[in-house]
């Protein structure tokens, strides 16, 4: 990945905006939840589900790529969609917000097409269908569909690209291999058009819909790496597990669609899109975030263990949101588990941060100590040369003092000593 190209502080607010989408965004969800806080002037709750996956998610993706290609142009893509999140969350579903959503993607196509011109493979296509998913999702938003009509399209969006990401992952570990490319490739392109069918026949297209996301969570499983990694320590045990369960929630989502088909609001309604956008979506980004997240702003963000806290949190929380709340009916239940949810969220970007202070600041205390190391090193050594100096001009005072004292005293000798015989008086 090419991190040199654009400078920090260009990436800073495109990041920041993010950071409001995600927090305007669980905001919303706290009055979905009906828990009692102040409700904001805009209804917020009403773009609930745009400004998570677009205004947080989107642009956290087309960020990363934005600084893969290293280009400052490119960083028109994740501003539209940062810009795009703010405007919808002080306006409510306006149209400059959401017309901000769709020239996010069109971006976005574009920045994939140029890394597409340096290297091709299966994995940037895959990226580049759920960057076209986001743009058929925001243009039908756009055109007048509610958010249940366009979900499968924003479902899309996120299995693509992450899919797309862990492809390009699992390559070393089938090179040589054509079939698990061909496969994945098939279950893409069922993926894309189910979700066209969806939109076109919702009735018989969602249950098609639901079938190829699980033939895309079959893959996943079959052919991801973190089935070995799994067994392995530290970062790459716990990535794994945050993946493994994450293809659990998918399958979840694939198996409500394809059994029982569409469905805009209610219980099944709630657990299919969160089994999706929290089990599937936010667990692959808190695992991803130790990788992601210093390539992006060039901070270390080590692993430790004290991140398995919201990773675990989230997912017992969102089994108890789903299989007591939505299968069962209890509503309190429903409320203090989609609650915990949020907290999960919030729990992981603490710790993320806490961690990631620690790091820089061992880093700097760490350069610190090398600089001063060195430079006691370097005062010590010029003090022992200037030692070594002054020895040696002392030495040299006392050769010279000697020499002229002996010189001194063979020439008194000279003049002390008697006339040889025969010399003149």
């Amino acid at each position: 990945m090419n991190t040199s190209g654009i400078a920090v502080r260009h990436r800073l607010p495109a990041l920041a905006g993010a950071a409001v989408a995600l927090l305007g965004g669980l905001y919303a969800a706290l009055l979905l939840l009906g828990v009692p806080v102040a409700a904001p002037p805009s209804p917020v709750e009403d773009v609930h589900g745009p400004v998570m996956v677009f205004g947080f998610a989107g642009t956290l993706i087309a960020l990363e790529r934005a600084v893969a290609l290293g280009r400052a142009w490119a960083l028109c893509a994740p501003a539209a969609s940062a810009l795009g999140a703010v405007i919808l969350l002080v306006t409510g579903p306006s149209y400059p917000g959401r017309l901000l959503m769709v020239i996010a993607p069109v971006a976005l196509l574009v920045v994939y097409r140029a890394l597409w011109l340096r290297q091709r493979s299966v994995a940037l296509l895959a990226q580049a269908a759920g960057a076209f998913a986001w743009y058929a999702a925001a243009f039908l938003w756009l055109a007048g569909y509610t958010v249940p009509e366009i979900v499968p399209w924003l479902v899309t969006f996120v299995v693509a690209t992450i899919g797309g990401e862990r492809l390009e992952s699992a390559q070393v570990a089938f090179l040589g291999r054509r079939s698990p490319e061909v496969w994945f490739r098939a279950a893409l392109a069922a993926l894309v058009l189910t979700a066209t069918a969806a939109t076109v026949a919702p009735r018989s297209g969602t249950v098609l819909f639901g079938l190829a996301l699980l033939a895309v969570t079959a893959w996943l499983v079959v052919f991801d790496v973190a089935r070995r990694t799994i067994r392995s320590n530290g970062l790459p045990r716990y990535a794994a597990a945050g993946l493994l369960a994450g293809y659990a929630w998918l399958a979840l989502a694939g198996l409500l669609w394809a059994g029982a088909g569409p469905v805009s609001e209610g219980p099944r309604y709630d657990a299919a899109l969160h089994a999706v956008f929290l089990g599937f979506v936010v667990s692959m980004i808190f695992v991803h975030a130790p990788v992601i997240l210093p390539a992006v702003l060039r901070r270390p963000l080590p692993y430790h263990p004290v991140l398995y806290l919201p990773l675990v949190l989230l997912h017992v929380s969102l089994l108890v949101r789903v299989g007591l709340g939505d299968a069962a009916g209890l509503e309190p239940v429903w409320r203090w588990s989609g609650t915990l949810n949020i907290a999960s969220v919030l729990l992981f970007a603490a710790c993320a941060a806490t961690t990631a202070t620690r790091a820089a600041t061992t880093t700097t205390r760490a350069a610190t100590t090398t600089s001063a190391s060195a430079a006691t090193r370097a005062a010590t050594t010029a003090t022992r040369a200037a030692t070594t100096a002054t020895r040696a001009a002392t030495t040299a005072t006392r050769a010279a003092t000697t020499a002229g004292v002996t010189t001194a005293v063979t020439s008194l000798r000279a003049a002390d000593a008697p006339p040889e015989a025969g010399a003149n008086p």
